[in-house]
C-alpha cells in the first residue's frame, strides 16, 4: 500500500504532468494563429522583373517571389500584397492606376504587420539620377564625373525638400490605419559599390566619378527613409551592411541588384530573386521573426 508521502508525490507529479500537457496543447493553437500581414511599397517591394508574375494585377508588375511572399511563407503570415511597381508615397492615399485602390486601404485595425519600401520614385529623384547618370556616363566614355558636375546637389536637395515630408505623411497614414501594428520600413540595397569599378562599366555605364556620387545619393535617401521611419514609430530595416558587396556590378549569384545592361531581369536596376530573399531574411532578423 502506498505511503501518504508517496501518494503526495504521485499527486504532485500528476498535477505537473497535467499542467505540462495543457501547456503543450495550448502552444500549437497559439502558434497556429497567423499574423495579418499587409505589404505595401514600390517595385523593390513588388520585385518587378522577377518571375513568376502575379497575374492578379499586371499593371503593378508584382512578383509572387517578392520579399513579402518569402516572409509570409517563412512565418505562415496571412498576406495581403498591394505592392506596385513605380509606386510613390502619394499612392498610399491615392489611386496609382484606375481600379487600383490606395495602398493604405490594405491596412486595417486588425493588421499585425506592415512592410514597405518607398521613396525612391518620389519626384523621379532617384530613378532619374540613375538613368541620367547612365546617359552621361555613356557620352563621356566612362571618364570623369559628368553627372555630378551637371546636377550637383539637386537630387539631394529634392530628397530633403520633397521626399522626406512625403514619407512622413505616408507613414502617418499607415500608422493611423493600424496604430498597434508593427511597421517595418526597408532601406534600399546598394545599387553601386562605394568606389569606381572599371569592370562594371559594360553593365552599369556610370562614369568613374559618378559611381561614388550615386552611392552617396542612395545613402542620403536611405538616411531620410530611416529618419522618417523612426519619427513615425516604425522599425527601419537597414540593408546597407548586408547588401555591401552585392551591388549590380557583382556577378550573377552574388549580386542582389541586376545591372542596367546584360542582366537577367526584365526590369533592370532592381532586386533579383536572391535580393528579395535576402531582404526578407534581414526583415525577419530585425523583427525577430526568424
Amino acid at each position: 500500500m502506498p505511503t501518504p508521502a508517496l501518494r503526495r508525490v504521485v499527486a504532485v507529479a500528476s498535477a505537473l504532468a497535467g499542467t505540462l500537457a495543457l501547456g503543450l496543447a495550448a502552444t500549437p493553437a497559439q502558434a497556429a494563429t497567423p499574423l495579418n500581414y499587409s505589404a505595401l511599397g514600390d517595385s523593390y517591394s513588388a520585385a518587378s522583373g522577377v518571375l513568376p508574375i502575379d497575374l492578379s494585377n499586371l499593371l503593378c508588375l508584382r512578383s509572387t517571389a517578392n520579399y513579402p511572399h518569402v516572409l509570409a511563407a517563412r512565418t505562415g503570415a496571412r498576406l495581403t500584397d498591394v505592392t506596385c511597381g513605380a509606386a510613390q508615397t502619394k499612392d498610399f492615399t491615392g489611386s496609382q492606376y484606375p481600379g487600383v485602390a490606395p495602398q493604405a486601404d490594405a491596412v486595417t485595425p486588425d493588421t499585425d504587420l506592415v512592410t514597405l519600401t518607398i521613396g525612391g520614385n518620389d519626384n523621379g529623384t532617384f530613378i532619374n539620377a540613375v538613368l541620367d547618370c547612365g546617359t552621361e556616363g555613356i557620352l563621356s566614355g566612362g571618364k570623369g564625373s559628368p553627372c555630378k558636375d551637371k546636377y550637383g546637389t539637386s537630387f539631394d536637395d529634392s530628397i530633403d525638400a520633397n521626399t522626406y515630408p512625403a514619407l512622413k505623411s505616408a507613414l502617418g497614414a499607415v500608422r493611423a490605419k493600424a496604430p498597434h501594428a508593427r511597421v517595418a520600413v526597408l532601406g534600399y540595397p546598394w545599387i553601386t559599390p562605394a568606389t569606381a569599378d572599371p569592370s562594371c562599366f559594360a553593365r552599369l555605364p556610370l562614369a568613374e566619378g559618378d559611381v561614388p556620387y550615386i552611392h552617396a545619393l542612395q545613402a542620403h535617401l536611405n538616411a531620410v527613409v530611416e529618419r522618417a521611419a523612426e519619427e513615425s514609430g516604425a522599425t527601419f530595416v537597414d540593408l546597407s551592411q548586408a547588401s555591401a558587396g552585392h551591388d549590380a556590378c557583382r556577378p550573377f549569384g552574388t549580386r542582389w541588384i541586376e545591372p542596367l545592361l546584360f542582366g537577367t531581369n526584365i526590369v533592370p536596376v532592381h532586386p533579383n530573386a536572391l535580393g528579395e530573399q535576402q531582404m526578407a531574411e534581414q526583415t525577419m532578423n530585425v523583427l525577430g521573426l526568424d
